[in-house]
């Protein structure tokens, strides 16, 4: 049950002016100050969308890695991400977090887009009843959402400073959609105003805010900028930004509080920022000790509950986009070997780069996966195939030998404390260092690790950071250097990519060496950075990919089937930073080839957030698109692969061809034009590998009729078209007509051909999924709403219906829709 909001008057008006001001920044990096004059406790915010990370960047409190937000949309289960939902704010509250910074509902406006795999769809609608569950769930526990970024944050380069020039059709049909279903429908807590500008105005000063959040939603909640996006006092005090993060310093505080008795903020504009900090606070029962952050969820999560429903979303979200001659599922008990290759099968990707980062308590990767499920059934033999990766990874088991010392030493070589940590990597953002030790005393942070060998040859043993970093092997010094970003690099990239400095070194099989690496740590060692990071890396001896390809070969030429997985990597999907291309990294389309050739039963798993060019895709038997799907992965897929589960999921945005128009993402003298307007996915002409909505499953579709329901019509129906007014419901008749039972996604989309209103070729206008067993005839009910139909009129401000009749195409996929009929909204 919501909470009740108290008399926030008295409140505010118990306060000082230097009170008011001091409750509009943050406290700290994650977390707002308290006020007992008014009842408020400490407020704590985290970073999801894939987990809830808490206070700190540690490997001890780790969290649970839900499917990333392209995983979840895939599933087009709003039932299911309102359950994903229920567990992050179950989370939240056992980290003690009050306020989460997700969803992110930013559109697929481009694959070139860094942090895609953040964001749920290229499709507004989707994207929006996505979000709306997403948030439902997670403020039903208590916790407070965060909807984000508002508006326009599609892409990351020069992301801080960019102006992104829109017409305000696109702006309300496409980017604002989703924004505004889930501030109306969803009743969010909690927006968060971009980094960039829009048409001239950056995000924290913007008029959208107050015209739009305000008065046209009428949104009651917080508006908080962007970590570090807030640069004006009166512009954005005025333009309706709430809370200025992090704290404690930023362009408020007292400069505030001198702009309202200089007469340029009025103080009611202040008090109205006040009321919506502590309604926000009452939201999550942080006023008068109410409870909330700490407490015990509604629901009880253990491991247990958590891995299976982590399982399940996982596979709901696999989209099965080929699968001739019936490859999958495989049979366990016909399986002898089965070869499991590939960079991303041992080391999978779960989770994207930058602020959706959690540290998961476990990883099951998909070679892991598969030989718990075939144990005592078949032999489950692996290669990676080929190096995907340029940068040296972070030190691991089994070359990782035990625990890493980590020593906080003062400027007189006092161990200020010492730790032992169970990571090679180490982040201690705004200060988060151990008890006892503060940024002022300490001069160096030492890190001591054993590196022991598994089979001769030669090791790349190094580490990454900014600062100086001294490297000594056995104790003998290998470097001594600094290392520094780039000019111009994001603010997050020292802590996400920061630069490396590595070293050969030689050994033999079972042979250790003895790390030490010492990093300066004292202030304006590391300018410009979100605190301490650091790395130690190890990347062990490998073969050539040549080498590598033939092995992968062989082992598949022997094998009953070849499960091969490829995908991504940190440096290719990650905050801060859009891609430069589309393909694979490394030569992962060779290895597919090769072992697609040696083996004709070869499915090939694609471990990416975002889509990737697959051309060798006609030459799989079976292709599956895994997403990041969270720390249950390997299970997930075992389940999916052996028939245990069904790949449930539907593209929530297409997959191109071919490399699209990388300008989509790079800025002209400071400016991003989206010059596409509405014709973004597939709303669009562009050719797709795979189309949006596009997903097989284990079992087949017959789309029988349709039929539109409305009081006073005749409700007819047909195989191929029909007509009648509208209520905005569409019945569609489907049929199970394979040997499984099944998953169907029922996606209607409309058009108006000939119509005076320029529009897109097709759009989505509503979905449903129904479930049936073989042979059984099932009836699906979709609602349009009359959104759906109407445009935005610039001329006249607002939303407009054009009179007349729009045409309705129903199916599997944007480019599978047997059934048509008409509807006059």
């Amino acid at each position: 049950m919501p909470r009740p909001i108290p008399d926030l008057d008295s409140r505010v008006a118990a306060l000082s002016l230097e009170q008011k001001v001091r409750l509009l920044t943050g406290a700290d990096f994650w977390s707002l100050h308290a006020e007992p004059a008014c009842g408020l406790r400490r407020l704590v915010v985290s970073d999801g969308p894939a987990g809830v990370r808490g206070e700190v960047w540690d490997e001890r409190d780790p969290s649970a890695n839900i499917p990333s937000p392209t995983a979840l949309a895939a599933t087009w289960d709003e039932a299911r991400v309102e359950a994903v939902g229920r567990l992050l704010a179950a989370e939240a509250r056992r980290k003690g977090v009050d306020v989460l910074l997700a969803p992110t509902v930013n559109l697929h406006r481009t694959p070139y887009g860094g942090r895609h795999f953040e964001c749920f769809s290229e499709d507004p609608l989707l994207t929006a009843r996505i979000g709306v569950a997403y948030v439902r769930g997670v403020q039903g526990g208590g916790v407070a959402a965060t909807v984000k970024h508002f508006v326009a944050n599609d892409s990351e380069t020069e992301r801080m400073t960019v102006d992104v020039q829109v017409d305000e059709r696109t702006l309300r049909e496409l980017y604002l959609a989703p924004f505004e279903a889930i501030v109306r429908e969803g009743g969010v807590w909690a927006v968060m105003a971009a980094y960039n500008g829009v048409n001239g105005s950056t995000m924290t000063e913007s008029p959208l805010l107050r015209r739009v959040l305000h008065e046209e939603w009428g949104f009651d909640g917080l508006v908080m900028s962007d970590w570090f996006a807030a640069r004006s006092t009166e512009a954005a005090a005025n333009a309706a930004l709430d809370l200025v993060m992090p704290g404690p310093s930023g362009p408020w505080g007292e400069a505030l509080a001198a702009a309202v008795r200089a007469g340029k903020v009025p103080e009611a504009v202040v008090d109205d920022k006040v009321r919506r900090v502590l309604r926000l606070a009452a939201r999550v029962g942080a006023l008068d000790a109410e409870g909330g952050a700490g407490e015990a969820a509604e629901e009880a999560y253990d491991g247990e509950r958590i891995a299976r429903e982590l399982r399940e979303a996982a596979a709901a979200g696999f989209v099965l986009a080929r699968n001739e001659g019936a490859a999958l599922p495989l049979e366990a008990t016909a399986l002898r070997r089965l070869a499991v290759l590939g960079p991303n099968a041992e080391v999978a990707r779960t989770l994207g780069g930058g602020s959706a980062t959690v540290l998961p308590p476990y990883t099951v990767s998909p070679l892991d996966g598969l030989r718990a499920a075939l144990a005592g059934v078949a032999e489950v033999v692996h290669a990676p195939g080929v190096l995907a990766h340029t940068r040296t990874p972070v030190a691991r088991a089994p070359w990782l030998a035990g625990e890493v010392e980590v020593r906080y030493l003062a400027e007189d070589g006092t161990a200020l404390a010492v730790e032992r940590r169970a990571t090679a990597t180490f982040n201690w953002v705004m200060g988060a260092l151990p008890e006892g030790v503060s940024r002022q005393r300490l001069a160096v942070v030492e890190v001591h690790a054993v590196i022991r060998a598994g089979e001769a040859g030669t090791y790349e043993i190094g580490s990454s950071g900014l600062g100086r970093h001294r490297l000594l092997l056995d104790g003998r010094e290998a470097y001594d250097v600094v290392l520094t970003l780039p000019p111009g690099a994001d603010i997050v990239e020292g802590m996400l990519t920061p630069p490396q400095r590595t070293v050969p070194v030689r050994l033999e099989a079972g042979q250790s060496v003895t790390v030490t690496l010492a990093h300066d740590a004292r202030e304006g060692a590391a300018e410009g950075t979100l605190g301490l990071s650091l790395q130690l890396n190890l990347e062990p001896p490998h073969g050539t990919d040549e080498e590598e390809i033939a092995r992968a070969v062989a082992l598949a030429r022997d094998a009953d089937a070849a499960v091969v997985v490829v995908g991504t990597n940190e440096e290719v999907e990650t905050e801060g930073r859009d891609r430069a291309s589309l393909a694979l990294p490394g030569r992962q389309d060779d290895l597919v080839r090769a072992v697609a050739a040696a083996n004709p039963r070869t499915i090939v798993v694609v471990n990416s957030g975002a889509p990737v060019l697959l051309p060798w895709s006609e030459e799989a038997a079976a292709v599956l698109l895994t997403w990041f799907p969270g720390q249950e992965f390997g299970n997930a897929l075992a389940d999916v692969l052996l028939g245990r589960a069904e790949p449930g999921g539907r593209l929530p945005t297409t997959w191109p061809l071919t490399e699209a128009d990388r300008s989509a993402v790079e800025p002209e003298g400071g400016v991003l034009v989206y010059r596409e307007g509405l014709a973004v996915g597939h709303r669009g002409e562009a050719p797709a590998r795979y189309p949006f909505g596009h997903g097989l499953g284990y079992t087949t579709w017959e789309y029988v009729s349709v039929s539109v329901a409305s009081p006073g019509s005749s409700g007819g129906s047909s195989t191929g078209s029909s007509r009648g007014s509208s209520t905005g419901e569409v019945v569609v008749r489907v049929r199970n007509t394979g040997s499984r039972p099944g998953r169907e996604v029922v996606q209607v989309y409309a058009s108006r051909p000939g119509g005076a209103v320029p529009r897109p070729r097709r759009w989505l206008a509503g979905f449903a999924t129904v479930d049936a067993a073989p042979g059984e005839e099932a009836a699906v009910t979709v609602t349009l709403r009359r959104r759906a139909f109407e445009h935005w009129d610039a001329a006249t401000g607002a939303w407009a219906l054009e009179p007349g009749a729009f045409r309705l195409e129903i199916g599997s996929s944007a480019a599978a829709l047997p059934l048509t009929t008409e509807i006059v909204p």
